[in-house]
């Protein structure tokens, strides 16, 4: 069959599957298998085949309703001419690994995902796709995936799900301090649906990242995960894909320096997950720039936060996209924002939301009444991480805690903090320090969302600041410095500190220190060795060993 000038383009990587075959008998072995699959001589030659990189799974309540947003998006792509092919990659779930062992499998998954979407595109030679996530490592890998294949992509985001608490008769928002009863409490981190977890963690921050990016269509971040407008989505963005195919519209033209600013700003407005500060310089490496964590610093003191979603406020996601969602967000901060950006819509991205209104103030609020003053996420240095530490300092309800002074209490595993929490060895005051949880040291770089939340329920102890060179889940709140770098298992300053030793964390000045000459913390490292956790996992042990730190966004050098 032969094809016009337009087919032969937008087929330009499909047809190399028979290019170096077509004068060979292997030719119809190809062609056997892919007609093996479901279709005709007349399609493989005529369209083009367009992935779907869905990480639907059944283990994971933010992806089990995936299946159903891929059926939506075939059905794009059919009515617009194309060849839908899905094919699923994994998806963990964070909430299942926290607390244990499974923890520190999880964030090494960012770059299994990232790579198994490159790999099974390029081994099918497949001319456009589609991605299909919802939760916290998934989105920024693919993301990655799209800029490192570079061939025209949309991303459709699973969606936030709705709490409990949201179908009890006294709902007015989701904070769950307002809550006594443990009934209340309860509702509040219990899933009603499937979807994204409803707070302003990682999963939901990055579907909005997507979105600012320019890979989504407008709107898409925020819609609930099971409403009929989230199957409209996925349909329309099924159809858009071909759109782009034939516009030669590919994320490097979409993915640029000025679209990760405007990623980073919406972030900080929305009170985005201290996980951006990993992601964000991971995506970044992809593209080929290099991202500075000092630029949260920078864009900190600009942008204030104004979404009042949790931890940073009283609200949740749901209520986020009924106050107007990103679209709404991005009017609000317009003034700073890189407006020319190009989007998979094919508008710049100024035009994508300059009709649209904020619905309610108290959601996202005016700049001149924010929820804080400056934007979400922040970078603290000093001697305790030279070069950087992360905290979310719109989650600090206690103003006081902005700046604090305590003696170090010390341990090497969130183990053994949770043995002391539960016998409430840990005096109120105290400056946790929980190292040998960086990317090498445990290795994998676990949240310690389980030390978090049990020192939100210890009443006694309201005024104890955490810091790690670990993280934390993007829900946490209060005084929590994450991402301690160097960490404390490549010899980073935070291996040194003895029980006793006097931490001083200044927020508003971005410092975090321990008060010790440069002479006493070179003295303790010469007698100090690592601690080596025990590695059975083979693929543990492979991104122990190529891991970079947290500062560069625990990425794989090799």
């Amino acid at each position: 069959m032969k094809m016009n000038d337009k087919n032969s383009q937008i087929k330009s990587r499909s047809n190399r599957i028979f290019e170096y075959t077509k004068t060979t008998p292997f030719n119809y072995v190809t062609r056997g298998i892919i007609k093996g699959a479901g279709f005709e001589d007349k399609d493989i030659d005529s369209k083009p085949f367009i992935g779907i990189a869905n990480s639907w799974n059944e283990i994971n309540p933010g992806h089990a309703h995936l299946n159903r947003i891929a059926e939506a998006v075939k059905y794009g792509i059919l009515e617009a001419g194309g060849l839908p092919f899905e094919f699923c990659t994994v998806a963990p779930c964070d909430g299942w690994a926290n607390g244990n062992e499974g923890m520190k499998h999880i964030l090494p998954h960012r770059e299994v995902i990232a790579d198994s979407v490159e790999l099974m595109v390029e081994a099918h030679s497949l001319d456009a796709l589609v991605t299909i996530s919802s939760c916290d490592k998934i989105n920024p890998a693919m993301l990655m995936a799209a800029i490192r294949l570079d061939i025209p992509t949309i991303c459709v985001p699973g969606g936030p799900s709705f709490w409990e608490i949201e179908f009890s008769p006294d709902y007015s928002g989701i904070d769950e301090k307002k809550y006594d009863d443990f009934n209340n409490k309860v509702k509040c981190v219990t899933c009603a649906s499937f979807g994204a977890c409803e707070i302003m963690g990682t999963a939901n921050t990055f579907q909005c990242l997507m979105e600012a990016f320019g890979m989504t269509l407008p709107n898409a971040a925020t819609i609930p995960a099971v409403t009929n407008m989230k199957y409209v989505l996925a349909r329309n963005s099924g159809k858009q894909i071909m759109k782009l195919l034939e516009n030669g519209i590919t994320p490097s033209q979409i993915m640029t320096r000025e679209s990760l600013e405007n990623a980073l700003m919406v972030d900080l407005a929305i009170g985005g997950s201290t996980n951006s500060a990993l992601h964000l310089p991971a995506i970044a490496y992809e593209m080929g720039i290099e991202f500075d964590l000092e630029l949260f610093n920078k864009y900190s003191k600009k942008i204030p936060t104004i979404a009042n979603v949790y931890p940073s406020g009283n609200y949740g996601v749901v209520d986020l996209y009924k106050a107007g969602g990103i679209p709404a967000v991005m009017n609000r901060i317009k003034d700073f924002l890189n407006l020319d950006c190009m989007t998979v819509s094919g508008r710049p991205i100024g035009k994508t939301f300059r009709r649209s209104q904020v619905l309610d103030d108290d959601i996202i609020r005016p700049l001149n009444n924010p929820v804080y003053p400056e934007g979400g996420t922040v970078v603290l240095k000093g001697n305790l991480a030279p070069n950087g530490a992360v905290i979310k300092q719109s989650g600090i309800k206690d103003k006081g805690m902005l700046n604090f002074v305590g003696p170090a209490q010390c341990y090497n595993s969130e183990v053994d903090v949770l043995n002391d929490l539960a016998l409430n060895k840990i005096p109120d005051g105290s400056a946790l320090i929980i190292r040998y949880e960086g990317p090498k040291g445990a290795p994998g770089m676990p949240e310690l969302l389980a030390v978090t939340a049990t020192l939100m329920l210890k009443r006694n102890l309201q005024h104890v600041a955490l810091i790690t060179d670990g993280r934390f889940s993007g829900g946490t709140s209060g005084p929590c410095i994450g991402h301690v770098s160097p960490e404390a298992y490549v010899g980073g300053p935070i291996a040194i500190v003895q029980n006793g030793d006097t931490i001083s964390i200044d927020i508003p000045n971005r410092t975090l220190n321990v008060h010790l000459s440069p002479e006493e913390i070179n003295e303790r490292l010469t007698s100090w060795k690592p601690i080596e956790n025990p590695i059975k996992s083979r693929a543990l042990l492979k991104y122990k060993k190529l891991v970079a730190s947290a500062a560069e966004g625990a990425i794989l050098k090799f």
